[in-house]
């Protein structure tokens, strides 16, 4: 199994949701550690949030399952029923098709990182019960996109 070296792993910052939604996320950052390995079934990032940044928007997806474990820092989970201190070595998961929005928030004064692992699945979609925004299926295949509940794109 060859070494990922994490000097070149693709690397992104930001968010890609429209504005206003962009705000609490635009500095985000994030290694595809995944995608450097050549993965192609499930996604695995690290992520950075600065002090004051959110992971995203609170979301839940329909067909993606997603997996959350914290490396560095303090974040705060926040979900349906409320808000978790997360710290190094806590872990979180989220099955497919619960709508239950979540979301990590860097609250504290240090960055904080975690390892996100999900699954790629084209048809996946979802809704950030907070905000009037959707994610529309075809992110992995250049499609998707965001949309108000309605169904009007953004």
């Amino acid at each position: 199994m060859p070494k990922i070296d994490a000097e070149t792993a693709p690397r992104g910052q930001g968010s890609r949701y429209p504005a206003p939604f962009d705000v609490p996320c635009r500095e985000r950052r994030w290694l595809k550690l995944g995608d450097a390995a050549g993965l192609t079934q499930f996604g695995v990032n690290l992520v950075t949030l600065p002090p004051g940044v959110w992971s995203s928007q609170r979301h839940w997806h329909s067909r993606e399952d997603e997996f959350v474990y914290v490396v560095s820092g303090e974040l705060v989970l926040v979900t349906d029923a409320g808000e978790q201190v997360l710290r190094p070595g806590d872990s979180a998961g989220f099955p497919a098709g619960t709508k239950d929005g979540h979301c990590l928030q860097n609250r504290s004064a240090a960055d904080a990182s975690f390892l996100v692992v999900g699954s790629r699945d084209d048809a996946d979609a979802g809704e950030y019960p907070d905000i009037d925004l959707q994610f529309l299926p075809g992110r992995y295949s250049g499609g998707g996109g965001y949309a108000r509940k309605d169904g009007t794109r953004y």
